[in-house]
């Protein structure tokens, strides 16, 4: 007789996000002028049909603060991909803004990635 058992922690392998590169593509952190558009791409994937992506999510933290949510949006399945035409609307240079990218899948595990776009 075999017997096989899987952790949340394994299950966890299963669900993957990453950002698009290539072209005109900003999948690091970034500094940037006010009033400037850049492109930010996010590629997500669940290997398990029965454990689909049911949400994406999109938070933005200035400065630390706690993050507010800019997208989201309810799916139902095993890939995903997003594209976010990103404005800077800040004049105080220095200033940060964290882009947090999160998917979940139906046990409620979550993938992120993040990055950080500064103000010039």
């Amino acid at each position: 007789m075999f017997l096989a058992s899987c952790s949340k922690e394994d299950e966890g392998e299963e669900l993957r996000l990453s950002f698009k590169t290539g072209g005109s593509y900003v999948s690091a952190d970034t500094t940037i002028a006010d009033g400037t558009t850049i492109l930010i791409g996010v590629e997500g994937e669940t290997e398990k049909a029965k454990d689909p992506i049911i949400k994406f999510n999109i938070t933005e933290s200035v400065n630390g603060a706690l993050g507010s949510t800019i997208y989201t949006e309810d799916l139902e399945d095993t890939e995903y991909e997003y594209d976010l035409s990103y404005t800077l609307d800040d004049a105080t240079s220095g200033n940060t803004h964290d882009l947090t990218f999160t998917i979940t899948n139906r046990d409620g595990l979550n993938e992120q990635v993040s990055l950080t776009v500064t103000v010039q």
